[in-house]
C-alpha cells in the first residue's frame, strides 16, 4: 500500500488455532492482508448499527436495546423468548428456543451486540438464535457476557477482559464477517497484530496537510479513540488517489520525454480535401476537437489524448481527418477495433468515405481469422509502406506486424483494451519514434475518473450530435404486464410495416429468452411474415458478416442478436430495439446499445423489457436511464451502481488491487490534492516515486485497463 507492507504472517502473531480460521474463513495469511479487512460501519458509543440493505441469508451484525421482552413456550413444552431489539433506525425481532439462560442475560433495557444471519417475516428483519455480547451501560447491573463463537475470543486471554477492552470503545468497528469469522473474532485478531506492530515510518516523508500519520491512520481506522473514523480513512483514500495520480504522473511524463514524428498539416493535402467532400456540416464541437488534435500532432512530442463522444457524436469521421493529415506527412497510421466485426466494418466505411472523396488511399484490414495467404499480403503492405491505414482487431499487436513508417495510432472503443496493449502498438514507430495516440470512446467518462485513470491522456468532448439525428424515446416494459409487453413486438411491426427495420437484443444465446428461442418465436408465431436475421458470438466471422450486411442492405427486417451489436453497427434506417431482461446489462451498456438506433433522421423507439418490478433497485436503475438520453449523466448513474473496483477493475498481478477507500462518487477534493501532489513529486524526486508505486507493475497495471 503505497510504499507500506506488513509481511509478517499471521501464524507468528496469533494464537495458532485463530490464525488458521482466519485463513480459512478469509484467505489472510499476513497481518497486512488482515489489517486490509474492511470496516462496514462503526458503532458510536454502542449507538446502534442496524441491517441496512441486507438481503435474506446475509450474516448481520447488529447494536441496539432491548426494548421489548417476552417469555413463552412452544406447544411441544420448549421456552421460547423473543426480544424486540430497537437500533437508532430499525426494529428487530429476535428469537431463542429453549435457551432457559438468555432471559436472564438479555432482560429489558440490556444494550448488546448480536451476530446471525437475517431473515425476513412480512418484511421485518429476524433473527434466531444470534450469537451476542452484552455491553454494560454506566450504572447498568449488565454483565460483560459473550456467547456461542463469541467464546473463542478466550485464545486471546481472559475473555470478560478482551471482551471488555473490545467493547470499551468511543466507536467500535463492525467488521464484514462469514459464519464462522464474526466481527468479534476479526476483531480480537486485529486488536493483537497492532498491538505487536512497531510504529510505521512514513512513508511519504512528510506527513499530508491536515492529515494524520499513515501510522494513526492503519491504527485509527480499527480504534479511532475519540476521533471520528473518517479523520482516518481519509488518509488512506489519499494514498489511494495519490498512488493513481502517481503512476499517471510517471506515465506524462515519460511521454513528455520521447520523440514523436511531426506531422504538420498540408494547406491542399488530403485532409483539406476530405474536409472539402463531405456532404454534411462538421458541428462546432467537431472543428474543435479537429483543431485541438492538429496542433498536437504537428509537434515533437506524443500526442496522447481521449477522446469521448456520445453514440453517433462523429468521433469516427473526427479520425479520420487526423489520419489525413498523418498521410499528408507521409506517415501511416494504425486503427485498433475490439471486434472483427467491427474492425471490418471501419475498414469498409472508411474505404467508402475516402473513395466518395476522390482521394487515393489505401486502407488494409489485419485481422486473426484471415486466411494465411491474405494475411502475409497485409503483412508485406504495411511493412512495405503500400498501405496508408491499417485497420485491425489485437492481431495489429503482434510481434510479426511490422510498419514503415507509424505516426499515429487510433484506439477505438478503449475500454476494451489494456495500457499494455495499446502500448505495444506505439513502439512500432520508426527509428526510436513514438507514434501520437488518440483513444475514443462512446462512454463519457465520469470527471474524477477522467482527472485519475486517465490522468495521462488530455481530453477532448464531443457532446452535440451531428444535425438530422433523433433523439431516442425510452420505455421500460414490465414483463408482468401482459398488455405492455403485447404492445412492444406491436410497435416493432408498426415499424418495420413503416419500412424501418428493429433490433431485438438477447442477454445469451440458448435457453430460456436466448437468441434461438426469441428467433424461433418471433419468425413462426409473432411475425410469420418477416424476414427475421439472427447475430451472436458463436457464429464465425463470414456468417456475422453476411448478416450484417443483409441487415444493412435492408433484407432482414427484425434482427435478433446478443450485444455483438453493441458498437460500430451502423443502419440509418433502424428505428427500434427491444432490449429483453434490460437489468441484466449495466448502465453504459444499455446506452450503446440503444446508440444503434436513432441513427438516421427518423424518430427512434428503445424498449428496455425487465422482469422486476418498478420498485426494485433494478427497476429504478432501467427507470433513470430511460429518463436521459445524456451519456454523461448516466455515466455518473452507472459509477454508482458499479462502484469504483469494478469501473477500475480487481486484478493486478496477482493481488487484489480493488479501492477500499477511495470513492470516485464523494472524494473529489481529495482527488484534486493527490494529483496536485503527485505531480509535484514526480517532478522533485521521481525516484521515490517509482518507489512508491513499484508494486503496481508499470507494464502490466491490470486495474488500470480502462475497464
Amino acid at each position: 500500500m503505497l510504499g507500506w507492507h506488513d509481511e509478517r504472517l499471521l501464524k507468528d502473531i496469533l494464537p495458532g488455532k485463530e490464525a488458521k480460521a482466519i485463513e480459512k474463513a478469509l484467505g489472510y495469511t499476513t497481518a497486512e492482508q488482515l489489517l486490509g479487512h474492511h470496516v462496514r460501519k462503526y458503532s458510536h458509543h454502542g449507538s446502534g448499527v442496524g441491517i441496512g440493505d441486507a438481503v435474506e441469508g446475509d450474516l448481520v451484525t447488529i447494536v441496539g436495546e432491548v426494548a421489548v421482552a417476552k417469555q413463552s413456550y412452544t406447544q411441544s413444552g420448549k421456552l421460547l423468548y423473543k426480544v424486540m431489539v430497537v437500533s437508532e433506525t430499525e426494529r428487530i425481532g429476535i428469537s431463542f428456543f429453549g435457551a432457559k439462560h438468555i432471559p436472564r442475560l438479555l432482560p429489558q433495557g440490556t444494550r448488546a451486540l448480536f451476530t446471525g444471519k437475517v431473515k425476513f417475516f412480512r418484511n421485518e428483519p429476524q433473527l434466531s438464535h444470534p450469537e451476542f455480547i452484552v455491553i454494560p451501560t454506566p450504572g447498568s447491573t449488565a454483565k460483560l457476557t459473550a456467547t456461542g463463537g463469541m467464546k473463542s475470543l478466550a485464545a486471546y486471554g481472559d475473555i470478560e477482559e478482551v471482551a471488555r477492552r473490545l467493547v470499551d470503545r468511543e466507536y467500535i468497528p463492525i467488521y464484514a464477517g462469514t459464519a464462522t469469522m464474526t466481527t468479534w473474532r476479526i476483531m480480537a485478531a486485529v486488536q493483537r497484530v497492532l498491538e505487536t506492530m512497531p510504529v510505521i515510518k512514513e512513508p511519504l516523508s512528510v506527513v499530508p496537510d491536515g492529515m494524520p500519520s499513515f501510522d494513526e491512520a492503519i491504527r485509527g481506522i480499527h480504534d479511532p479513540g475519540d476521533q471520528p473514523p473518517s479523520t482516518f480513512i481519509n488518509r488512506l483514500k489519499y494514498n489511494e488517489a495519490l498512488s493513481l495520480a502517481t503512476v499517471m504522473a510517471i506515465r506524462r511524463a515519460d511521454t513528455k520525454n520521447r520523440k514523436a514524428p511531426p506531422m504538420p498539416r498540408a494547406l491542399k493535402g488530403h485532409q483539406h480535401m476530405l474536409i472539402e467532400a463531405l456532404h454534411f456540416q462538421l458541428t462546432a464541437g467537431q472543428k474543435q476537437v479537429i483543431r485541438e488534435i492538429s496542433a498536437d500532432i504537428e509537434q515533437r512530442i506524443p500526442m496522447s489524448r481521449l477522446l469521448q463522444g456520445e453514440v453517433g457524436s462523429g468521433k469516427t469521421i473526427v479520425s479520420l481527418i487526423a489520419m489525413c493529415q498523418a498521410i499528408d506527412s507521409g506517415r501511416q497510421c494504425a486503427m485498433l477495433a475490439p471486434t472483427e466485426v467491427l474492425a471490418t466494418q471501419h475498414a469498409r466505411s472508411i474505404t467508402a468515405t475516402l473513395k466518395a472523396a476522390g482521394l487515393d488511399i489505401k486502407v488494409v484490414l489485419l485481422t486473426g481469422s484471415m486466411s494465411t495467404a491474405r494475411k502475409k499480403e497485409a503483412l508485406l503492405e504495411i511493412i512495405s509502406g503500400d498501405a496508408d491505414i491499417v485497420v485491425g482487431t489485437h492481431a495489429l499487436i503482434q510481434d510479426n506486424v511490422e510498419f514503415f513508417d507509424l505516426g499515429l495510432v487510433i484506439v477505438d472503443e478503449q475500454h476494451r483494451f489494456g495500457v499494455e496493449q495499446r502500448d505495444r502498438l506505439r513502439t512500432k514507430g520508426r527509428e526510436g519514434l513514438t507514434p501520437h495516440l488518440l483513444v475514443m470512446t462512446a462512454t463519457p467518462i465520469p470527471r474524477t475518473i477522467a482527472m485519475t485513470v486517465f490522468g495521462d491522456l488530455a481530453v477532448s468532448t464531443l457532446r452535440e450530435l451531428p444535425g438530422g439525428r433523433r433523439p431516442i424515446q425510452t420505455s421500460v416494459i414490465p414483463d408482468y404486464k401482459a398488455g405492455w409487453v403485447k404492445r412492444g413486438w406491436e410497435r416493432i411491426g408498426e415499424e418495420v410495416l413503416a419500412g424501418r427495420q428493429a433490433y431485438v437484443v438477447c442477454p445469451r444465446i440458448e435457453g430460456e429468452g436466448g437468441v434461438l428461442e426469441i428467433h424461433a418465436l418471433l419468425e413462426e408465431k409473432i411475425y410469420p411474415g418477416l424476414n427475421v436475421g439472427m447475430l451472436h458470438g458463436r457464429m464465425d466471422t463470414e456468417l456475422k458478416d453476411e448478416v450484417m450486411g443483409e441487415f444493412a442492405r435492408g433484407e432482414i427486417d427484425i434482427l435478433v442478436a446478443t450485444t455483438v451489436i453493441e458498437v460500430g453497427i451502423d443502419v440509418a434506417n433502424a428505428t427500434v430495439m427491444l432490449i429483453r431482461e434490460a437489468e441484466r446489462f449495466g448502465v453504459s451498456q444499455i446506452h450503446q446499445l440503444r446508440g444503434r438506433v436513432g441513427r438516421g433522421s427518423f424518430d427512434s423507439l428503445c424498449l428496455l423489457h425487465t422482469t422486476f418490478d418498478e420498485h426494485s433497485p433494478q427497476g429504478k436503475r432501467l427507470a433513470a436511464i430511460a429518463a436521459t438520453t445524456d451519456g454523461f449523466q448516466l455515466s455518473e448513474l452507472d459509477l454508482q451502481v458499479r462502484q469504483e473496483g469494478d469501473v477500475l477493475g480487481t486484478r493486478q498481478s496477482g493481488s487484489d488491487t480493488k479501492l477500499r477507500h477511495l470513492s470516485f462518487i464523494t472524494d473529489q477534493k481529495i482527488i484534486e490534492q493527490a494529483l496536485i501532489d503527485a505531480a509535484e513529486l514526480v517532478s522533485r524526486d521521481r525516484r521515490r516515486a517509482l518507489e512508491l508505486v513499484s508494486e503496481i507493475a508499470m507494464v502490466n497495471q491490470d486495474y488500470l485497463e480502462k475497464s
